[in-house]
C-alpha cells in the first residue's frame, strides 16, 4: 500500500513538472524573431512585389487560414491523424521502428506534423546563432517529440498547421506556403489547383527534388501518388483526376511581380515591422499606368527628360488606386531609377496657382472675371514675365488661370498676401513649407517653394472631393490599409477651399486648352470633362500636369531626378499628353452636378468684372455663396463730351446744357497701352477740345502718363561691361495718347524728348535718382528710385 501511495506520488509529481515544463519552457525563438520578406499586395489581394528577408531567404508572412485544398493534401500526405494525437502518434513511431529494421535503413520517422514543426523550428534556431545544424539521431528524436507536445499545449491544432506551413522549406531558399505558391505559380495559396496543392504538400518531405536535374520523375510520382489518394477518398471526380495529373510540374521558381517597386520601398520604410501590407493599389490600373509611362518615356528622353511619375487617386474615397514613382529612360545609375519622386520635392512651376484662385474667390476678394494687370511690373527686384513674353494689359482672373499667366499670378499673391497663402497651403496639405513666408516671396506662386506629387496631386484630389460633396470633413489620401499595417485611421479634416470655391476653380481648370487641341475637344463625343493644371519649373528642371475627372485625380511629373535642366521640357508638352493617355485609358466619369446650394449670383461689369454701380453694361456671375466681394468697379468714369461727342469738354469752356455725359471704360496708361493691342474694340478716352486745356490741371485728376521702368520705390541694379564701364539703363513710359510728346528731365537735367515710342537710354551712378517726365497738355509724373552698386546688394 506504501508502496503504490509512493509510485501514485511521483505519477503525479511527474505529470504536475511535466505540465509547468510545458508550460514554462521557453518557445523557440524563430517562432517570434523570424525574419519576413516584406509583401505588397493590391487591394484584390494579388502579389504587387516583395522584398527579400534579411537572412536572404523567400519567406513571407504566415497565410491567416490555411486553404482547404492544400491543408486536405498535407494531412492526407503526412499526418492523417493530426487532430487525434496530443503531438506524438505512438503508432506511427511503432510502424516507423518496423519499417525502417524490415527495410535494414531508416525510411521513416514516424513523426507527426507537429514534431516535424518542432524539428523546423529547432533548426531555426540553430541557424540564428550560426550554429551547427543538430544531428538526426534518437535523442534529437526526444528533443522534437517533446517539443511538439509542448507546441500542442501552446497552439490551437490549426495554428500548428499554418506554423508548419510557414516554415516549411520549399526548395532553395523558399520557405513557407505563401512565398512556394507565388514563386512556383504565381498565385496566392487559396488560388491553386489539386495538382499544385498535392505538389507543394509532399515537396517539404525532399525540397531539393523540385530543381531541375535532381530526380524530379520522383516528385511527380510523389504528387500523382498523392492525387489519386485523394481521389480514391471522394475529394475529386475521375476527371478531375486525370487533368491534375496532366498538369507539368514548374521548371523553375518564376520572378515575382515587381509593378510597384517604389512603392514597396517607401512603404517598407514607413511600416518597417509589417512584414504584409495591403494597399489600396488597383493592379489592373497600375499595369495600365506602367504600360502609358513605359510608352511615354522613350519620347520624354529625346527631349532630355528621363524621369517619369505618376499617382492616381479616387477622390470618391481617398485612396491611391496607381503609384509608378519612377519610370526611368533606362535604369543606369545616371538616373537614379531606384529614387521614389512622388515623395521628392521639387520645384512648383505654375501648379499652385488654382488654390491661390479658389482661395480669393472664397474670401470675397475676387470674381472669375475681375480684370488682374498684366503689364511689365518690378516688385522690388523681381521681375516675373509670362511663358510666352506677351503682355496683355489686363485679363480676367479666369482667362489668367486657365492660360498660367505668371504676372497676373504675382499681383494676386501680393494682394492676398504670402505668409497667409503659405498657411492655407500647409492646411491644405502641403508638408514642404518649413521656410518663413519672406524666404518664398513673391516667387511663391511661381515655383519659388518646393512640393512632392504625393502632396500635390492629394491637394487636387481633396479640391475634387470638395467640389462634388461639399464642406464635409475628407478622408486622408491613403496607401495602405490601416487594418492590416496595424496602424490607426488618420483623422478626417475639414476642406480648406470651401464647395463653391472650389467648384469654380475647377471650371476655370476645364477651359484650360488640351495640347494640340486647343479648345475644339469639346467637339468630340468621346471626350470627357477634365480640370487640369500644367506646371514647369524655372529652368526647365520640372514639368507637372494633375487633372481630374468625375472620379480620378491624376498627378504627372517629368524631368530629371538629378535636376538637370531639360531644354524642350515644359508641363503642356511633356507631362500633359501622358495625363490625357491615363484618362483616355481610364473609364468615362461624368462631371459633377453644379451645387447651386454653394453658389450665388452677383451683377458685376461686363468689362471689368467688378461690382456693377450703374456705369457700366451688367451682367451676372456666380461666387461663392460665402464670398463678400464688396468691390464696386473702378475702371468706369463719368465723362463730359462736346455736342457732336468728339471732343470731352469741363464747363469753363462749354455750356452745361451742350454736354453729353458718357460712363467711359477707362483702364490705367499701362494697362491700356498694352490692352489696345489685343482688345481692337476698346476706345481711348478722347482727347480735351483745345479750347478746354486751358487749367485742366486743376479740372481733372486723370494721369495719362505712366513709368513702366523704374517703377515706384524701385531699387536697381546695373551691371559692369566687359570693359569695365557701367551698363545704361532704359527709362520706359507709356501715354494714353499715342501721338503725344514727353519730355524728360533726370535729376533737373533736360534729357531729351520722345513721341510713339517712350524710351530713353540713360548712364546712372549709384543713389537716389528723380525723374520727372511731362507732356504738351502740362500733366506731369514723378519718380524716385534707387540704383544700388555692388556693396548695397
Amino acid at each position: 500500500m506504501h508502496r503504490a501511495r509512493i509510485v501514485f506520488s511521483s505519477l503525479v509529481g511527474a505529470l504536475v513538472l511535466g505540465v509547468l515544463a510545458l508550460h514554462y519552457w521557453p518557445l523557440p525563438q524563430s517562432l517570434t524573431q523570424t525574419p519576413y520578406a516584406t509583401m505588397l499586395l493590391a487591394r484584390d489581394k494579388s502579389l504587387l512585389g516583395a522584398s527579400i528577408a534579411t537572412d536572404q531567404q523567400w519567406r513571407f508572412a504566415p497565410v491567416e487560414n490555411l486553404p482547404d485544398k492544400y491543408k486536405t493534401s498535407l494531412l492526407l500526405f503526412e499526418d492523417q491523424y493530426f487532430y487525434q494525437h496530443p503531438g506524438i502518434n505512438p503508432f506511427a513511431l511503432l510502424r516507423a521502428l518496423k519499417g525502417n529494421y524490415a527495410a535494414g535503413k531508416v525510411t521513416s520517422g514516424g513523426s507527426t506534423l507537429s514534431m516535424q514543426l518542432a524539428r523546423l523550428l529547432r533548426q531555426a534556431d540553430y541557424q540564428q546563432h550560426d550554429l551547427p545544424l543538430p544531428v538526426r539521431n534518437v535523442p534529437s528524436k526526444a528533443i522534437e517529440a517533446a517539443r511538439a507536445l509542448q507546441l500542442e499545449w501552446h497552439f490551437t491544432k490549426d495554428e500548428l498547421l499554418i506554423h508548419y506551413a510557414s516554415h516549411a522549406p520549399f526548395g532553395g531558399n523558399i520557405v513557407g506556403l505563401r512565398a512556394a505558391a507565388w514563386r512556383y505559380f504565381g498565385r496566392a495559396p487559396e488560388n491553386l489547383s489539386w495538382a499544385e496543392s498535392a505538389l507543394l504538400a509532399v515537396l517539404p518531405n525532399s525540397p531539393a527534388l523540385i530543381h531541375p536535374g535532381r530526380q524530379r520523375d520522383k516528385l511527380l510520382h510523389k504528387r500523382n501518388r498523392l492525387l489519386t489518394r485523394l481521389h480514391q477518398q471522394g475529394h475529386f471526380s475521375a476527371l478531375d483526376l486525370q487533368l491534375a495529373l496532366l498538369e507539368p510540374l514548374p521548371e523553375r521558381p518564376a520572378a515575382l511581380p515587381n509593378s510597384a517597386p517604389h512603392l514597396l520601398a517607401t512603404l517598407k520604410k514607413q511600416h518597417h515591422s509589417s512584414a504584409l501590407l495591403e494597399s489600396t493599389i488597383d493592379a489592373t490600373l497600375q499595369r495600365l499606368l506602367n504600360q502609358i509611362a513605359a510608352r511615354h518615356s522613350a519620347r520624354l528622353a529625346n527631349e532630355g527628360a528621363h524621369n517619369l511619375a505618376l499617382l492616381l487617386i479616387d477622390h470618391s474615397t481617398m485612396e491611391t488606386l496607381a503609384y509608378v514613382g519612377n519610370q526611368p529612360w533606362n535604369n543606369t545609375a545616371r538616373f537614379a531609377p531606384d529614387l521614389d519622386l512622388i515623395q521628392r520635392p521639387r520645384s512648383t512651376g505654375s501648379i499652385l496657382k488654382p488654390l491661390l484662385y479658389g482661395l480669393m474667390l472664397q474670401s470675397g476678394e475676387l470674381t472669375p472675371t475681375r480684370l488682374i494687370p498684366d503689364i511689365p511690373s518690378q516688385f522690388g527686384g523681381y521681375s516675373p514675365r509670362n511663358y510666352d513674353r506677351q503682355f496683355r494689359g489686363a485679363v480676367p482672373a479666369q482667362f489668367a488661370l486657365a492660360h498660367s499667366l505668371n504676372i497676373p499670378a504675382v499681383y494676386m499673391l501680393r494682394d492676398y498676401g504670402i505668409g497667409r497663402l503659405q498657411k492655407q497651403l500647409q492646411a491644405m496639405g502641403m508638408s514642404t513649407l518649413f521656410r518663413p513666408a519672406d524666404d518664398y516671396g513673391l516667387t511663391l506662386i511661381l515655383g519659388g517653394a518646393e512640393g512632392t506629387l504625393w502632396d500635390l496631386t492629394g491637394i487636387y484630389a481633396r479640391l475634387a472631393a470638395s467640389a462634388r460633396d461639399g464642406d464635409i470633413p475628407q478622408a486622408p489620401v491613403t496607401l495602405v490599409k490601416t487594418t492590416s499595417a496595424k496602424t490607426p485611421a488618420l483623422a478626417s479634416i475639414p476642406p480648406v477651399i470651401k464647395q463653391g470655391a472650389a467648384w469654380l476653380t475647377l471650371q476655370a481648370l476645364i477651359d484650360v486648352a488640351r495640347p494640340g487641341y486647343d479648345n475644339y475637344w469639346r467637339d468630340f463625343s468621346g471626350s470627357q470633362t477634365i480640370a487640369w493644371k500644367t506646371g514647369t519649373s524655372y529652368g526647365l528642371r520640372d514639368a507637372w500636369a494633375i487633372g481630374s475627372n468625375g472620379r480620378y485625380t491624376l498627378g504627372v511629373w517629368v524631368g530629371n531626378a538629378d535636376g538637370e535642366p531639360a531644354t524642350f521640357l515644359s508641363g503642356q508638352s511633356s507631362a500633359a499628353p501622358v495625363l490625357f493617355d491615363v484618362f483616355d485609358a481610364l473609364p468615362k466619369i461624368n462631371w459633377f452636378a453644379k451645387p447651386q446650394h454653394a453658389l450665388k449670383t452677383i451683377s458685376v461689369c461686363d468689362d471689368d468684372g467688378y461690382l456693377a454701380g450703374g456705369q457700366c453694361t451688367a451682367v451676372d456671375t456666380e461666387v461663392p455663396r460665402t464670398s463678400h466681394f464688396a468691390q464696386v468697379t473702378p475702371y468706369h468714369r463719368r465723362i463730359h463730351l462736346d455736342a457732336n461727342e468728339q471732343f470731352r469738354v469741363h464747363s469753363q469752356c462749354e455750356a452745361v446744357s451742350n454736354m453729353q455725359s458718357k460712363n467711359w471704360f477707362v483702364l490705367p496708361p499701362a494697362q491700356e497701352f498694352y490692352w489696345r493691342q489685343h482688345h481692337s474694340h476698346y476706345k481711348p478716352l478722347p482727347p480735351w477740345r483745345r479750347d478746354c486745356v486751358a487749367n485742366l490741371n486743376q479740372l481733372d485728376d486723370d494721369q495719362p502718363i505712366e513709368l513702366l521702368y523704374p517703377q515706384t520705390q524701385s531699387r536697381i541694379y546695373i551691371p559692369m561691361d566687359l570693359d569695365g564701364k557701367r551698363s545704361r539703363a532704359v527709362l520706359k513710359a507709356v501715354h494714353r495718347d499715342s501721338a503725344a510728346t514727353l519730355y524728360w528731365h533726370l535729376d533737373d537735367a533736360f534729357i531729351g524728348e520722345t513721341r510713339i515710342f517712350h524710351e530713353r537710354e540713360v548712364a546712372l551712378e549709384p543713389g537716389l535718382h528723380q525723374l520727372v517726365i511731362v507732356d504738351q497738355q502740362g500733366y506731369r509724373l514723378q519718380r524716385r528710385f534707387r540704383v544700388v552698386g555692388k556693396s548695397d546688394q
